[in-house]
């Protein structure tokens, strides 16, 4: 009961901050939580989905696979966040994620695009864009954005391209987050004629600013969890 109760109180706290940045940006917006659940335990995610929380993402395919054959019952959305391999793929596509967030090059698209349509089947992605240039993040540099969401819209029929994903810049300078965000808002602005519907930015220390940069999926773990 305890960590329900905690659960509770950090989602209706995240939702009230959401909401609050949400109608300061526009009140037509819609925006959807994904709830970032790589440290959570199979209780906290069945405590979470009796608050109301269904979708949920992983960074590993192996943690994605375990948590979503243990809770098969539960009709959740999972997303895959984190950093795909191509020796995984198999794995994540037998998963059919609802979202796989970081598709971060033409090559892993390809790689996709070959096992759908052995399997026929659609994957539904983002594109990620390493909006902030740090070599630690993944993702595609801003410039080659929308070329490349464009090859990949005509090379691979069964990637159904929804958007874009980018992580904010990793520092305490908040003008810098803000460019960051603001440089992936101005590229899915571009795309919106090619089919972007989703711009996911924003995690627990930033998603107030990625909302108010036009983000309409966010991604937050640690300010849900915490005790």
């Amino acid at each position: 009961m305890d960590h329900t109760y905690r659960l509770r109180k950090n989602l209706d706290t995240i939702i009230n901050k959401i909401e609050k940045a949400r109608i300061a940006y526009s009140r037509h917006q819609v925006i959807q939580l994904v709830a970032v659940s790589k440290y959570a335990t199979i209780q906290e995610i069945e405590a979470l989905y009796a608050c109301g929380q269904r979708a949920f993402g992983e960074n590993k395919v192996q943690d994605f696979k375990a948590k979503s054959q243990v809770l098969d019952e539960l009709p959740l959305q999972w997303h895959m966040l984190g950093t795909l391999q191509t020796n995984k793929i198999n794995t994540l596509l037998a998963l059919k994620p609802t979202l796989v967030h970081s598709l971060d090059s033409l090559e892993l698209a390809r790689a996709l695009e070959a096992r759908c349509a052995r399997e026929n089947i659609t994957l539904n992605a983002l594109l990620q864009i390493n909006a902030s240039y740090e070599p630690t993040k993944s993702g595609l540099p801003p410039q080659e954005a929308q070329e490349t969401y464009l090859t990949i819209r005509k090379e691979c029929p069964h990637i159904e391209l929804k958007g874009v994903m980018s992580i904010g810049a990793n520092t305490p300078e908040i003008k810098q987050i803000e460019a960051s965000f603001e440089k992936t808002k101005n590229i899915f602005d571009t795309l919106k004629t090619q089919g972007a519907e989703i711009l996911s930015m924003g995690m627990s220390g930033d998603f107030e600013i990625a909302i108010a940069y036009g983000a309409n999926m966010v991604r937050i773990g640690s300010a849900l969890f915490e005790s």
